[in-house]
């Protein structure tokens, strides 16, 4: 066939008969055993001592294509050793002379599959391989499939649409993993989204994977990079944050200076990556994270858009808003105020540096975003007064009631508080995380009353994935509360269901929460859920098949016809009676 011929065009260039030869010969010949036996003599492995060796493997049977198959394997292995050989020894220029001249010789016949190993491996130990050789890779599907990457890298590096469209399938599926992290049907408080360490993380297939292609090469590492801004900007996706963070803290595990020493940003992430870890912003580390901040020199502020895409990597903002959060109860009982803490500022400093990254890159302005007075001296001291409250609560609930009888937990809102969600970003994500805070502490008189806050939020960031992801695992630590209809019309009809039918995605976060707890929530309370829930025709898949799953167990718990008529008066459930709220 064609295929056949192309294949072994290139042995003719090199003075080797081949098939076409033997065709011609045995064509033009009078005594065709003759020529054949002449044929072989002339083009078989030329060994005096197998002239009387070849007759005895006949006799046994093993063809001649056999042996000489299994010459030609031994002699390709050992020139395969021979070329790594050739490339570590010797004066550079001189070793990377004979494996010029050896791809000289052997690229024609680059097409046979059994010396095509060869060809590849010689291209593989040539860091610059000639211009023309690489066109001829490029033009062809299965060669280029079949190069190294130490080869692919040096086609990329001038061919970015290329390079892109091999990253691009590694960055949807990027997304997809973390996507598919958030919406996961396993909810808990103890394991959630941000639970692995990012050491656990850059392990990850596709870290690895771009990692491996980009090698130690700048270039593609900033194409990478290019590509990580263009889609950050175009979708405002954070996981391409995180994966910017993640990209250079594999490169720094791998030691590879030649890129680490050249991202501006090495250092900052390098000390950002170990708060990450810990969970929290010590203050040695504040301290030098501070100094990379306050070094930022005239004429480089460039890099601020670098760090504050960093820092808009949702594990940082997840670490400086807890870190945050344990601050400002630190100052409740020092009886500080926020504007008196240096380490509390620069918390601060850096949420809005990560919050702002979007519109810094897109506006290219590279200062960093001025910090509201407002958020220190009024919003600060208000999530501060909570706390406060709380404990007032619990010391007054322990303390023996005369006849003033109970006194109630505080049930509203100052109205500063919701302005200040709706309005500032920094005060929203802020006062998202103090609500995990509560819910955590199963604190669920003050998880009520902050509750309808959420409604209307700063871009409706608490219908975001990452905040419902972590409020459902939270959620389930205050699981009890589910039978009492208060707690459910309260978390229910109050906040979920006010987005259901707007947003998809708050559709789907309560069905995966009512597929966790079902058990506990009253009868009637969940059939009218079940109702509310269905999916509409705008519904996607994963709507359709949770409500389905719901539907399956629900259907499970109906007890049959025959068995309600029988259940004894005395086993019928207890109302549950709501506990003291000293809890």
């Amino acid at each position: 066939g064609p295929g056949q011929a192309e294949m072994y065009a290139g042995l003719q260039e090199l003075g080797v008969a081949n098939g076409e030869d033997l065709k011609e010969t045995l064509t033009n010949c009078t005594e065709p055993l003759k020529a054949i036996e002449q044929f072989q003599t002339e083009n078989g492995v030329l060994l005096p001592s197998l002239q009387y060796a070849l007759p005895f493997l006949d006799l046994h049977g093993t063809p001649r294509l056999e042996f000489h198959q299994s010459v030609f394997d031994e002699l390709r292995e050992k020139l395969l050793e021979r070329v790594s050989a050739i490339a570590l020894e010797g004066k550079v220029e001189e070793r990377y002379k004979k494996l010029e001249d050896l791809l000289e010789k052997s690229f024609s016949l680059v097409k046979m599959p059994s010396i095509q190993p060869v060809v590849m491996c010689v291209m593989k130990h040539l860091p610059k391989v000639p211009e023309k050789k690489l066109k001829l890779v490029m033009a062809d599907k299965d060669l280029y499939k079949a190069c190294a990457v130490e080869v692919k890298r040096q086609i990329w590096q001038d061919n970015q649409a290329l390079f892109g469209d091999e990253v691009s399938p590694l960055l949807k599926q990027y997304i997809l993993e973390k996507e598919n992290i958030l919406f996961s049907n396993d909810i808990s408080f103890l394991q959630n989204f941000f639970s692995p360490s990012p050491k656990t993380r850059r392990q990850g297939e596709v870290v690895q994977k771009l990692t491996q292609m980009i090698g130690k090469n700048v270039k593609l590492y900033d194409m990478v990079l290019q590509f990580l801004r263009t889609l950050f900007l175009r979708t405002r996706n954070v996981h391409y944050c995180t994966l910017r963070a993640e990209l250079l803290m594999s490169l720094h595990d791998l030691e590879i200076s030649e890129i680490c020493t050249v991202d501006p940003c090495h250092k900052f992430t390098w000390c950002l990556d170990a708060c990450i870890r810990e969970k929290f912003v010590d203050n040695k580390r504040a301290r030098e994270l501070q100094g990379f901040l306050d070094g930022v020199k005239k004429g480089q502020e460039q890099v601020l858009g670098d760090l504050s895409m960093i820092l808009c990597d949702p594990f940082a903002i997840n670490t400086l808003a807890l870190s945050t959060i344990r601050h400002l109860q630190d100052l409740v009982g020092q009886d500080t105020l926020p504007r008196e803490s240096p380490d509390l500022l620069l918390l601060l400093r850096m949420l809005s540096l990560g919050q702002g990254a979007w519109d810094m890159i897109d506006s290219q302005v590279f200062k960093e975003p001025k910090m509201e007075a407002e958020l220190i001296t009024r919003f600060l001291p208000l999530l501060m007064s909570f706390v406060v409250d709380d404990h007032t609560f619990t010391v007054d609930q322990k303390l023996p009631s005369e006849e003033k009888g109970p006194i109630p937990y505080p049930s509203t809102i100052p109205e500063a508080f919701t302005k200040f969600l709706q309005e500032n970003r920094i005060a929203c994500e802020i006062g998202l995380y103090y609500i995990l805070h509560i819910t955590k502490q199963r604190n669920k008189n003050a998880f009520l009353r902050l509750l309808p806050a959420l409604v209307e939020t700063f871009s409706d960031l608490a219908f975001s994935d990452i905040f419902l992801h972590l409020l459902t695992g939270n959620l389930t630590l205050l699981s009890d509360e589910f039978a009492l209809e208060e707690f459910c019309t309260s978390l229910f009809d109050g906040f979920f269901l006010t987005a259901c039918s707007r947003k998809e995605n708050v559709h789907r976060h309560v069905l995966r929460l009512l597929l966790h707890l079902h058990h506990k929530v009253a009868p009637a309370k969940l059939e009218s859920l079940q109702k509310a829930l269905e999916p509409t025709k705008q519904s996607g898949e994963a709507v359709k098949e949770l409500h389905n799953q719901l539907s399956e167990k629900l259907e499970l718990r109906k007890p049959s016809p025959a068995e309600v008529t029988e259940t004894p008066s005395m086993e019928l459930p207890l109302p549950t009676v709501p506990t003291p709220a000293s809890r």
